[in-house]
């Protein structure tokens, strides 16, 4: 089933970008709790990485915000990734902004996306985790709701990560979506800070009550300079932060100048980001010494700009807008590129 992608692909490619990608989703969500999941199989070599505390069956991993609300793991699961990372989750039900808000670029191979945190909330996540098989990493990208104060910010993250350690191989503490007004101010400074007291406090008194370790990472934008990486770097470090994702979608729109769809609001992934966050990651990597875990996302669409990552100083790997291109055949090539 898994080669007749390109072929689905044409078809999924013909119609509206959010209208596919959801019908995609429910149709992956009814093969996963079935029989027929089985369809979806596909055997990926091992290449174990030990980072977090955790081994990862093989380096390549399921970027959040493709299943925003946990309801299509036991189907991702069977094509192999190695870690799969859900969410972006807000502690209520939020419709996102206004459609259109999702777009393609494909000459560029290239997506632009204004979703907003579009998400069913809390209660509908953990509701959909209980009900997975999948025994594999799990990560969970939790976020804050967009009517919620700055200052009431914190409180936001520190309620999803309440909720989710349970159920979380690891934590993604998502300050760079360029879609939420003024949630990228807390990558910097105090507000950031702040942020990670709280955090590093709730995950002390869910340690305590579980006698589990969850690792906190936080996902940064590609849109920041030199400096403001080795600014964020420090604060990470100094609030023992265990990891780091790098990177999100940018505002930047200088390598798709001309393009239909170009000049839309929102956040630019796929290829032309892939340059980016490379140099993001080869900064954070220099900020934080050889043993700082960091998993390095965007532009990834092949086992070469896969391997661009892992030069650049990246553990580990996660794809998106790659695998909407091309398909769960970028598990298989990547993996064993690597």
């Amino acid at each position: 089933m898994l080669g007749l992608y390109p072929l689905a692909r044409r078809w999924l490619f013909s119609r509206d970008a959010e209208w596919s990608h959801d019908k995609t989703l429910a149709l992956l969500a009814k093969l996963g709790r079935s029989p027929l999941k089985v369809l979806l199989k596909q055997r990926v070599a091992e290449k174990p990485v030990s980072i977090l505390g955790l081994t990862f069956p093989n380096p390549v991993g399921l970027a959040a915000g493709l299943d925003k609300n946990a309801n299509c793991i036991d189907a991702f699961a069977q094509m192999g990734f190695g870690f799969i990372e859900v969410g972006t989750v807000t502690p209520r039900p939020q419709l996102g902004n206004p459609k259109p808000r999702m777009f393609r670029l494909p000459e560029h191979h290239a997506l632009i996306n204004r979703m907003g945190f579009n998400n069913g909330g809390l209660d509908l996540l953990i509701h959909n985790l209980e009900r997975t098989h999948y025994k594999g990493i799990l990560g969970i990208n939790i976020g804050k709701n967009k009517d919620t104060s700055e200052a009431d910010g914190p409180e936001d993250f520190r309620q999803c990560l309440a909720r989710v350690y349970p159920y979380a191989s690891y934590v993604t503490v998502n300050v760079s979506s360029p879609n939420t007004p003024g949630l990228r101010d807390m990558q910097h400074g105090q507000q950031l800070a702040t942020l990670l007291t709280t955090l590093k406090k709730e995950q002390h008194t869910q340690y305590e009550k579980t006698k589990r370790y969850v690792p906190l990472v936080v996902k940064i934008a590609p849109d920041l300079d030199k400096d403001a990486i080795f600014s964020l770097a420090s604060i990470l470090l100094e609030h023992k932060i265990d990891g780091v994702i790098a990177t999100n979608t940018t505002l930047a729109r200088g390598s798709v100048k001309g393009a239909e769809y170009a000049e839309e609001a929102g956040g630019l992934s796929g290829r032309p980001l892939q340059a980016q966050s490379c140099n993001v990651i080869r900064w954070l990597r220099e900020a934080t010494g050889p043993d700082f875990p960091i998993i390095g996302v965007g532009g990834i669409e092949d086992h070469a700009s896969a391997a661009d990552k892992i030069a650049a100083g990246a553990n580990l790997v996660q794809v998106y807008t790659g695998f909407i291109y091309q398909g769960p055949r970028l598990i298989k090539e990547v993996v064993k590129g690597l």
